[in-house]
């Protein structure tokens, strides 16, 4: 598979090789101007790209089409009837990451659980299959620590790897933004209305969240139906995603400089920085210093 920079800016572009049939390509453009990466890419691949920050654009038909990926979401492209190669336009300042692999590697990881991916079921799979989406702060976890891993060269193959795998599982464990009909779990929409209202309120109350029992009584659902409906259709208990979805912003404000250690910990409820470093240490594997000095 050829690959091209329109406008070679350094260090926009790193591919490695996970397995045969099987890349992740890391694109950092950092510049202050556009720039075009260009790749071919053939049929028999899934393309998922996952726009970090920034925007970008995806050119199809010699220009005639395009669609457009802004920060925090994700593309999902496949088509077994003709090629989609990689024609994207990056705006300065963007940092994307996308997963090529074959169908056939990837019916293999999957093949015990392929009804349940919908463009590898029976009726599915000779069929061209796009979906777009949120990236869910689980899943901004692993690319933001693929964008900025700082390991030994000689281990770099096997953690990203693992992080690859991770990334897929994580992408195929996601009815975070499913409305009713696409979540098998949860057949009652007004429960789905209620436990998405739930998921707000923990949100805009992160740094003095209310208890399981306080939100139950103001969404108006029962604590089991809460905790399990929760779990169904965001894919952790409520106070898990909660954890991830604080250490997500603390990462984020860390990384835009603005505020000290000790306010981002304040910003998403730790009344101590060391309660705040040891929750950030256990999430990413390094304290808020350190990550910070990573940047760099």
């Amino acid at each position: 598979m050829e690959i091209q920079l329109k406008n070679n800016a350094p260090g926009i572009l790193t591919e490695t090789k996970i397995d045969d049939d099987f890349y992740i390509l890391k694109f950092k453009n950092e510049s202050q101007e556009q720039q075009c990466v260009v790749r071919e890419v053939d049929s028999s691949f899934i393309q998922f790209h996952f726009c970090i920050k920034g925007k970008t654009k995806f050119n199809f038909n010699n220009g005639s089409y395009a669609v457009t990926l802004d920060q925090e979401n994700s593309l999902l492209l496949y088509n077994p009837q003709r090629d989609l190669p990689m024609n994207v336009d990056m705006e300065k300042d963007t940092w994307l990451v996308s997963v090529l692999i074959s169908i056939k590697k990837f019916h293999s990881l999957f093949s015990r659980e392929a009804d349940y991916i919908p463009f590898l079921s029976e009726g599915n799979q000779d069929k061209k299959y796009y979906t777009d989406g949120k990236i869910a702060p689980s899943m901004a976890v692993v690319l933001n620590q693929l964008m900025n891993y700082s390991l030994h060269p000689s281990i770099k193959l096997l953690y990203f790897k693992g992080k690859a795998y991770e990334l897929l599982s994580l992408y195929f464990n996601r009815p975070e933004d499913a409305d009713m009909e696409q979540c098998p779990f949860l057949v009652d929409e007004e429960n789905v209305l209620k436990i998405k209202k739930a998921k707000e309120i923990i949100i805009a109350n992160m740094a003095e969240p209310p208890s399981l029992q306080e939100l139950s009584n103001q969404i108006g659902l029962p604590l089991n139906k809460l905790k399990d409906g929760f779990k169904q259709l965001y894919g952790e208990p409520v106070y898990s995603f909660l954890f991830d979805y604080k250490m997500e912003v603390a990462r984020q404000l860390l990384a835009e400089g603005a505020h000290n250690v000790n306010e981002v910990g304040l910003k998403v409820g730790y009344s101590t920085a060391s309660h705040f470093i040891a929750a950030f240490k256990k999430k990413f594997g390094t304290t808020p210093k350190k990550y910070v000095m990573g940047l760099g």
